[in-house]
């Protein structure tokens, strides 16, 4: 029996991200970082954004949104080392540092979601 390896979930999760940072991310920050500053739409009062983000589902879509964000560039970072920069030699090292580092932002994600309400 041929062994197997996380290797086609890591492309899942990759894809995933890259879904999320086409679609979603553009439009977040659209609206947060253009469109809310220039006065072109108004701005939401405080209260009715504290309570969206205070709704579970809204915090798990943005824990979502960033981890998988994290994971794209995690996974496209260590490919462009691995092969754009031919650092194969380090691939361990290099996949531990890009996918821990997309470990741990989402684990910060997580936790500032959680403290947010």
């Amino acid at each position: 029996m041929p062994r197997r390896t996380v290797e086609p979930f890591v492309w899942l999760m990759f894809s995933g991200g890259g879904v999320v940072a086409a679609l979603v991310l553009p439009i977040l920050l659209f609206l947060f970082g253009i469109a809310l500053p220039l006065g072109w739409i108004s701005a939401p009062e405080y209260a009715h954004l504290l309570g969206v983000l205070r709704n579970p589902l809204a915090r798990l879509g943005l824990f979502v949104v960033c981890a998988l964000a994290l994971v794209h560039w995690a996974h496209r970072f260590r490919y462009t080392l691995h092969d754009g920069l031919q650092l194969q030699r380090y691939d361990v090292p290099i996949a531990a540092a890009c996918y821990g580092g997309a470990l741990v932002g989402s684990a910060v994600a997580a936790y500032l979601l959680l403290i947010a309400g």
